[in-house]
């Protein structure tokens, strides 16, 4: 796979913070030049972005309850429905971590589709599963929550805990949805060679705020 080709698989993202307008004014001109798929930016800087990016053929992406998913669905759902109306394509949601933990499965699955409801059909829904806090098996079953309840992807890590995208992590999340939804690998891909193995594991999206390093 060159390079123009990963760009087309990438979210540009900074997620920090302290960024500034400057800051999401800078990588949103990046993203046109790299030809990156999308930029990932907090809530905040959607209609910065939007306006960075006019006629340009860059998606913009946000986050919901993010980064610690323990928001109340009802918050999450507000946030997705904001984000849309102000233009954002697609939403990061975190999953409910800690009710999948308690075994509410059924929570986290109302979770994720008060989520997918609020988009209405206008942004793709992806969910972080942060996976370096699940096990093999609890990574199987959160896919699967989340595939069940209309998301479209199913992501990682947040980047925020220890830990992010593993290629075990990958083929574990590719194999337990096929490839009916995306696999979106984040946290701690900052090089070319590190992204070209997730894609092999069966990555359908990057996110990485290392874009102008990977693709340099």
């Amino acid at each position: 796979m060159n390079k123009v080709e990963l760009a087309r698989m990438i979210d540009y993202t900074l997620l920090k913070p302290d960024a500034t307008t400057a800051e999401i004014q800078k990588v949103c001109h990046e993203a046109i030049e790299l030809g990156v798929y999308a930029v990932c930016f907090n809530p905040i800087h959607i209609t910065t972005a939007k306006r960075s990016l006019a006629e340009h053929d860059v998606k913009v992406c946000t986050v919901a309850g993010f980064p610690l998913g323990a928001s109340i669905s009802a918050i999450k759902a507000f946030e997705t429905l904001d984000a849309v109306n102000r233009g954002a394509d697609e939403i990061d949601m975190v999953m409910n971590i800690g009710a999948f933990k308690d075994g509410a499965f059924s929570d986290v699955q109302i979770d994720v589709a008060a989520v997918v409801k609020a988009a209405r059909g206008k942004a793709l829904i992806k969910v972080i599963l942060e996976t370096n806090l699940l096990s093999d098996e609890e990574i199987r079953h959160a896919c699967i929550l989340c595939r069940d309840a209309g998301a479209d992807f199913v992501k990682t890590a947040t980047g925020i805990t220890s830990g992010g995208a593993t290629e075990r992590h990958v083929e574990i999340m590719r194999e337990s949805i096929g490839y009916d939804m995306g696999v979106k690998a984040a946290g701690g891909i900052r090089d070319y060679d590190t992204a070209i193995t997730m894609v092999n594991a069966g990555a359908s999206r990057i996110g990485t705020s290392s874009a102008v390093n990977i693709l340099s």
